[in-house]
Order: C-alpha cells, then sequence, then structure tokens
C-alpha cells in the first residue's frame, strides 16, 4: 500500500480535543487505513503478533476506531476470540457507532479482506500520523508561547519543555503518559526479577559492578535517584567513576557476547568539578595499574606506557559520555540528558556533583530552594527517562566535629529534601584517612619510650584499617539498610570487593 495519507479537517468525526481543537487547520490522519487495519484484525487475530511496533488506541485519529481497538487488545489478553459478533455486546449503546449503522458497522470493517495485504504498512502509517499529530500540538503551544511577549516569559524555558515534548514523541510516548494497568505493572515486576535470577541472584537493575554492593541493593533500579555522599577526600568520586566504568564496560562485553539482556549500560557522566580528560585519566590508571599521579606526571617506564596504550585501546569502543560542561542548570543538565538517552541510548546517569548544579532562577538568598529544585529535577529526571540517577552530594563539617566520623543522614548539606526526593542514601567512609592525620609525631633514636610506644600504636591501628572502606547504605526504599566494606586502592582510586580471606563476620551488614 502507497503511503499516503488523507489529510482530514478538524471537523472530521472527532470527540478528541487534542485531536481537533485547531478550528480551519487540516491535521493529517487516514480514516481509510484504520479502517482497513482493523477490519484486518478482525479476519486474523494473529496480525497483532507481526507488528512492527507497539501500536495503541491512542494512535487512532477517529475515537471510535481507538474504542474498538482498545476491546479488542482487552479481549485477546483474556485469551478470546475477537470477531464483529464478540465485539457487538460491547458497543451496542455506543452513540457514534449507531451513526454509522450500530454493530453492521463492525461487519462492514471486514467486508474488504485488502487490509491483510498490507497490516505492517498500515499499522505504521496510522502510528506516524499520529506522531505527526503530536507535532503539531507541540508546534503550536512553540508558536502561541514564543508570541507571548509578556514580562514573566523565559525562552530557554520553553525551549526546554519543547525538547521534552520532543523526547516524548521521539520515544513513542505520543502525549502525556498513561497510568500503567496493575497486569503490566506485574510484567515489568516478573521481568526485573527474571532478570535477578538470570545473572545470578544478585542483579535485578544495573550493574554496579562490585558483588558486595550488588548483593546489598540488588542492583541500580531505574527510575531511582542514588544520593553518593562524602566529605571530601573519601572517595566518592572514585567510586562513582568506578560504577560508572564497570557498567559501561559490562554492556560492552555483553555485546560482544551476544547477549541480549544486559545488566550493564551506556552511562553519561555529568562532571562539574573535574575535566573530561582528568576523568579519562583516572579510568586509565585503573584500568593500566599504574598510579594517575604517575601518569600526570609523566613518571612512567616504557612498559607502563604500552600497559596505557594497550587499555586505551580496549577502551576505545566504552560507551561511556562525560560532559564536563561547568555551572550546568538543572534544566539544560536534563536537555542533555534526553539527548544522549535519544542519540546513545544511556542506562544511567552519573552527576559530579549536585552542589554545583544550578536552579532555573538563582536565588542567593534562598540556597535551599534551590537545592530542593535540584533534587526534585533529578528524580524527575531518573523517572522520565527510565533509569538510574547517581548524584554525588557534599556533606556538612558537622562530622568532624564528632567522635565517631561517620556520616549519617543529617549531615547532608543545605536541604532535607535531599534524603527526602532520593531512593537511596549511600555514605563512603574510610577511617584510615581520619588515623593518618592522628599521626604522632615521628620519634628519634634519643627520645622517651613513651613516644616510640605511641608512634607503634599508631602504626599498628593504621596497618589495621589501611586500605579499607565503608560503603554505609543510610536509605534503601527496596531494602534493608546497612554498610558494605570494600577494598580501596589509593594509588589508582580504585574500590574493589574484599577477597575472601579479609572478611570479618562483621564486614557486611
Amino acid at each position: 500500500m502507497a503511503e499516503t495519507s488523507v489529510l482530514v479537517r478538524s471537523d472530521a468525526p472527532s470527540s478528541s480535543s487534542d485531536k481537533g481543537d485547531i478550528v480551519g487547520r487540516i491535521l493529517p490522519a487516514n480514516l481509510e487505513a484504520e479502517a482497513a487495519f482493523i477490519g484486518a484484525v478482525l479476519i486474523d487475530n494473529r496480525v497483532l503478533e507481526e507488528l512492527p511496533i507497539a501500536l495503541k488506541p491512542d494512535h487512532f485519529f477517529e475515537p471510535l476506531h481507538g474504542r474498538i481497538y482498545e476491546r479488542m487488545l482487552t479481549l485477546l489478553d483474556r485469551g478470546m476470540v475477537v470477531t464483529p459478533v464478540t465485539l457487538k455486546p460491547y458497543f451496542d449503546g455506543d452513540e457514534a457507532l449507531k451513526e454509522l449503522g450500530g454493530s453492521s458497522y463492525l461487519a462492514q470493517l471486514t467486508a474488504d479482506g485488502q487490509g491483510l495485504l498490507a497490516t505492517r504498512e498500515l499499522a505504521q502509517q496510522i502510528y506516524d500520523l499520529a506522531l505527526l499529530r503530536e507535532l503539531v500540538s507541540v508546534g503550536r503551544s512553540l508558536v502561541e508561547g514564543a508570541l507571548d511577549t509578556s514580562d514573566e516569559v523565559e525562552p530557554m524555558r520553553q525551549i526546554e519543555e519543547a525538547e521534552a515534548s520532543l523526547f516524548q514523541i521521539a520515544e513513542g510516548a505520543a502525549g502525556t503518559k498513561d497510568a500503567d494497568s496493575f497486569r503490566g505493572a506485574t510484567g515489568k515486576a516478573l521481568e526485573m526479577i527474571e532478570t535477578a535470577i538470570n545473572s545470578g541472584g544478585h542483579v535485578s537493575g544495573k550493574t554496579t559492578g562490585l558483588t558486595s554492593i550488588n548483593e546489598k541493593i540488588g542492583g541500580l533500579h531505574d527510575s531511582d535517584l542514588i544520593i553518593l555522599a562524602g566529605r571530601p577526600g573519601m572517595g566518592k568520586t572514585s567510586l562513582a567513576t568506578n560504577i560508572a566504568f564497570n557498567c559501561a564496560d559490562r554492556l560492552l562485553r555483553d555485546k560482544r557476547d551476544n547477549i541480549e539482556k544486559s545488566v550493564g549500560a551506556g552511562v553519561a557522566f555529568f562532571s562539574l568539578e573535574m575535566s573530561s580528560d582528568q576523568l579519562a585519566t583516572r579510568i586509565l590508571a585503573e584500568q593500566a595499574g599504574i598510579s594517575s599521579e604517575a601518569l600526570r606526571m609523566g613518571k612512567i617506564s616504557r612498559d607502563d606506557f604500552q600497559q596505557l596504550s594497550y587499555a586505551s585501546q580496549r577502551l576505545a569502543e566504552l560507551p561511556l559520555f562525560i560532559d564536563d560542561t561547568p555551572a550546568l542548570s538543572i534544566a539544560a543538565l536534563r536537555t542533555r540528558a534526553r539527548r544522549l538517552k535519544r542519540r546513545h541510548d544511556i542506562g544511567l546517569i552519573v552527576v559530579d556533583y549536585l552542589q554545583l548544579l544550578q536552579g532555573t532562577r538563582r536565588n542567593q538568598d534562598n540556597r535551599v530552594n534551590e537545592i530542593s529544585e535540584i533534587s526534585r529535577g533529578l528524580k524527575t529526571l531518573a523517572k522520565e527517562l527510565e533509569l538510574p540517577v547517581i548524584a554525588l552530594s557534599q556533606l556538612s563539617r558537622a562530622v568532624e566535629q564528632r567522635d565517631d566520623k561517620r556520616p549519617m543522614l543529617s549531615d547532608l548539606r543545605e536541604s532535607g529534601s535531599i534524603e527526602q526526593d532520593a531512593d537511596m542514601v549511600w555514605f563512603v567512609y574510610r577511617e584510615d584517612y581520619y588515623v593518618a592525620s592522628r599521626e604522632p609525631k615521628r620519634p628519634i633514636e634519643s627520645d622517651e619510650p613513651k613516644l616510640h610506644e605511641a608512634h607503634a600504636a599508631w602504626a599498628a591501628e593504621m596497618e589495621r584499617v589501611y586500605g579499607l572502606a565503608e560503603l554505609i547504605v543510610a536509605k534503601q526504599r527496596h531494602g534493608s539498610t546497612g554498610k558494605v566494606r570494600m577494598r580501596f586502592e589509593p594509588r589508582i582510586t580504585r574500590f574493589s570487593d574484599l577477597a575472601e580471606g579479609e572478611m570479618q563476620p562483621g564486614d557486611y551488614d
């Protein structure tokens, strides 16, 4: 069938305000294609099993066709055969159907079986025309907004809203998202459980690449906002970089092994603090096993450089995208994230760090409200794109005033809304950082025995805690809180699981 459409004026039979509110304008639609497609399905229900796209009732221009299609899907879902006879009881009182001749119209749809010759093409045309009508709606709103010259007008915000609408259309959302039926929600839940089973019983979301963390949280779940916080020097950026690399690398390996359902994902890393080359240096140092400080200063041997070259070649195709634009607003970040989702199908976003983002309205006198807007915006982004968002956050100096330096939820800086909006809150804590800062004066040969004993006691304590780190899960909507102990190698800024011999009874709560 030729890909031509019938242009229908807004006074065509349609009760939808979204589809017929442009008086005198022309909206793209093809009622004949809709009728032929429904007739084909009524003749052979198996047609729906071969569709190249997910056709929905909202994609039909004529509301009656949409209602018929919706009832067909419901009956098929119950395992019934759909024919004009089985449909008739549901439309006896339908006024729109009465105007077309009543139940005889249903039989009339099956009279011409030509739709069976091009069902896929008909479905695609109905879908494409629905998207064009959505574009008309977005364009109308954009024009009306652009013509508004009042004092309250915000052109950048209009652009961001238009791009958000275009993203929904590009994803096939066709307008606002409808509520999921419980059947649909349970289907998604079962898929998640199946993923966890197939991954070995640990990961139902995206992997962190660290078994101990995966076992505690079940992986990174879509639509979740995860706050990763810590005092300076604790290694929160290192952990975020490790997770971003592990997730992207898992996707790359699974693609090479032709694994269809991967627990990895493409990653967008928004670095507002470090440049892209600094982050790349960290990842290269970790993978090559070379000190990042030595890399920056060029203090490496030829063998090290060769090892570095091998690592860079292996990582060349890594689906990790770094955006180091400084002073991003939350609205601009969401716009860039949508673009990356559309172009590269990213499945994880990392933001380093939350307090460096700006709100849409800068208000230096009320930073708390601005941070609240940012945290809500990140949570909205996670739900909109259906992926996990990890946002790094600073902690207040109150931690330093306590004897026990382990962070708690009240230490989150500047806003309680961060804790409220987050699905999970993690704290990174390294005891060796604080023990190192308490080093007593190094004794010399002539010093008193007490000084030697004090330094020896400190050295023993340092040896006990060196290279150990804790991830404190202070909030988790999906499970219990607790802590996970890990190994941290500061020379190459890498977190890893503790070896079996290093595990203690209290290492995993």
